[in-house]
């Protein structure tokens, strides 16, 4: 088992839960929510993220605002998140694009956490996954002999161990965004 190679794998996994949870809707605008989205621009021969197209700023809980860079796409922009389809209604005011947010309901919220658990629990399969491959590699050295069976139980001991630490770590993210979802 290559103890760094496997670490390395689920810290990517830990990192892909904490960017795709972050852009969930919490009744709190944040940048996260759009700065992912990417657009086609200048004609459609781009295509950029938000956040390669300007500033991001959230100046209230209820309102992003973003400030292009190059004016001259400001609709390309605006276009681009409301056909992305996320409840979003952006409109230009002057040289900047306005996003506001009406509060959460209680369906919403629901609605936000159920999502969240089903992001939460395919992260956990993710790991779990990584560690199957591991155990599958462990298995398969000790069956050619090249480990005693000492050191498979020890690897095997190892692998768990790292596998509990993202997986805790998944929990807790998991953790401080619903209790955010939850909030008033």
């Amino acid at each position: 088992m290559d103890e760094s190679s496997i670490r390395s794998r689920m810290k990517q996994v830990v990192e892909l839960m904490a960017s795709d949870i972050a852009g969930l809707r919490t009744g709190r605008a944040t940048p996260a929510l759009v700065e992912g989205l990417t657009l086609a621009v200048y004609g459609g021969t781009q295509k950029l993220k938000v956040q390669e197209l300007g500033t991001i700023s959230a100046p209230d809980t209820q309102t992003l605002v973003i400030d292009p860079w190059d004016k001259s796409v400001i609709g390309e922009i605006r276009q681009g998140i409301a056909a992305a389809n996320i409840g979003m209604n952006p409109m230009i005011d002057g040289e900047i694009i306005r996003i506001s947010f009406p509060p959460l309901t209680t369906e919403d919220r629901e609605a936000y956490t159920k999502l969240l658990s089903t992001k939460l629990e395919n992260g956990r399969i993710m790991v779990r996954q990584i560690r199957g491959e591991g155990m599958h590699d462990i298995k398969q050295k000790f069956e050619e002999k090249t480990l005693t069976e000492d050191e498979k139980f020890a690897q095997e001991k190892l692998l768990q161990e790292i596998t509990d630490e993202n997986i805790k770590i998944i929990d807790e993210m998991g953790e401080k965004k619903k209790q955010e979802l939850l909030s008033l």
